[in-house]
């Protein structure tokens, strides 16, 4: 395809990652770094780190921490910073929206406050974009495997079936598959709530509870997650897909999960500071709890792990003691969150 212009907004990991698939895709790509010494580190060392160890990144791609000439005549900007920065980070370029401008956020997360998801923080942000050309790019995708080339597939959801197409083509490599979906919504729930429930994943873990109770626990997690999507008006085949049972499956399990990490810790008996001490990025699904919470309260959805993980972080209950309470509760039928969609060769 045409190279295109693109800033990578935000040099941690899976900015950093993205910045190198897209330079070796024959498009001219800009990544930002927040701050000057680590733009100046890795102009002059080729490398990034703190983040993404090891990944050599493109001479061709020009590196700045100058947020201005980063979007410079850029067609595309993508969004790699903490979901609870995104609004401020993006809120002084609203003057450089231009005609035509997509843009893409990788950022997993509900704002506070506001419980908006990201692609709806940046339409806020950025009033002048048209809002069928801003989206997120979400899945199961560790930054530390797409480095490696690794394969790897993501879904671009934005509400234009046609803008989806384009992305989805903008981002396709060998070793990194692409797949449009038109359901912003439930995309991005999913790839948000998801946190929450790897953060509740690495608690087990933490406590020593196995794997029937973590398999129980990812499963109905889903249902968590597919209930609430429902709610905001989703479409339930979604939860099926990367951006809902894959992005679970990989964020609960794998060793790269800075969620489940953190989790594992305070399953462990260490506070929720102590735990968030150990990580050098975000974990994004501490804060995400509160919104998912919120969110959950506002619309009636009965999310029992949400509850559970919000209380043990911010009310201090025992994780063991969430587990007693969680497995005590009463009796129910288990309904399935959504029928079996009918294969018809596409990814829902």
């Amino acid at each position: 395809m045409t190279p295109t212009r693109i800033a990578v907004l935000g040099a941690g990991s899976w900015g950093t990652a993205l910045a190198v698939s897209l330079a070796h895709g024959r498009h001219a790509v800009t990544l930002w770094a927040r701050r000057p010494e680590a733009a100046a580190e890795i102009t002059r060392t080729r490398q990034n780190a703190p983040y993404l160890p090891g990944a050599e990144i493109p001479a061709s791609v020009a590196v700045t921490s100058d947020l201005g000439a980063a979007v410079d005549a850029a067609d595309v900007w993508l969004v790699a910073v903490p979901s609870q920065s995104v609004r401020d980070v993006m809120a002084p370029l609203a003057d450089r929206v231009g005609p035509g401008l997509t843009v893409v956020s990788v950022a997993k997360g509900i704002e506070n406050d506001t419980l908006l998801t990201t692609s709806g923080v940046l339409r806020e942000a950025l009033s002048g974009a048209e809002p069928g050309r801003v989206g997120v790019l979400y899945g199961p995708s560790h930054a530390e495997e797409v480095a490696l080339g690794r394969p790897t597939s993501v879904v671009a959801a934005f509400p234009d079936a046609a803008v989806a197409a384009e992305v989805q083509a903008l981002f396709m490599r060998p070793a990194l598959r692409v797949y449009a979906n038109t359901d912003l919504v439930g995309v991005e729930v999913a790839g948000s709530v998801k946190n929450v429930m790897a953060v509740a994943a690495g608690m087990a873990d933490g406590l020593g509870l196995g794997d029937n109770a973590k398999a129980a626990l990812v499963t109905r997690g889903l249902a968590e997650i597919t209930r609430l999507g429902l709610a905001l008006g989703a479409d339930a085949h979604t939860f099926a897909g990367l951006a809902g049972l894959g992005d679970l499956v990989v964020t609960c399990f794998s060793p790269h999960s800075r969620n489940r990490a953190f989790g594992e810790r305070v399953g462990r008996g260490e506070s929720r500071a102590e735990a968030l001490g150990h990580s050098t990025m975000v974990v994004e699904g501490v804060r995400t709890t509160e919104s998912v919470r919120q969110l959950a309260h506002r619309h009636g959805v009965e999310m029992p792990i949400t509850e559970a993980v919000w209380a043990i972080l911010f009310d201090g209950l025992d994780p063991a003691a969430a587990v007693t309470a969680l497995m005590e509760r009463d009796p129910t039928l288990e309904a399935a969150p959504l029928d079996p969609p009918a294969f018809d060769g596409t990814e829902a």
